[in-house]
């Protein structure tokens, strides 16, 4: 996950979570058990390259294309709706609770 991915419309895409909306069901780790993990604290956040958890607010990663149905899920099934996915280039948020 070093190498940012492209989405199908050739756009590099992040994801975070808003770990003060999040309530630890734990789903984004199901679906995606590469970029989410839940903490000792249990709430979830986006692991690094190193799997290690960024536990910064507003940490994000690159989605890794062949995840992206996994990640895009993520955000909507989440219940807690704080996870946020968006382009890299202008920071326009294409899935999750702030999509248009």
């Amino acid at each position: 996950m070093t190498v940012q991915q492209e989405a199908p419309g050739g756009e590099a895409l992040e994801v975070w979570i808003d770990q003060d909306l999040c309530t630890g069901d734990g789903i984004c780790a199901q679906y995606a058990p590469e970029v989410f993990e839940l903490d000792i604290d249990g709430l979830a956040y986006v692991k690094g390259a190193d799997d290690e958890l960024l536990q910064a607010p507003g940490a994000t990663v690159p989605v890794p294309l062949p995840l992206l149905t996994d990640v895009v899920d993520s955000a909507k099934e989440c219940p807690g709706e704080c996870i946020h996915v968006r382009r890299v280039s202008d920071k326009v948020e294409v899935y999750g609770p702030e999509a248009e």
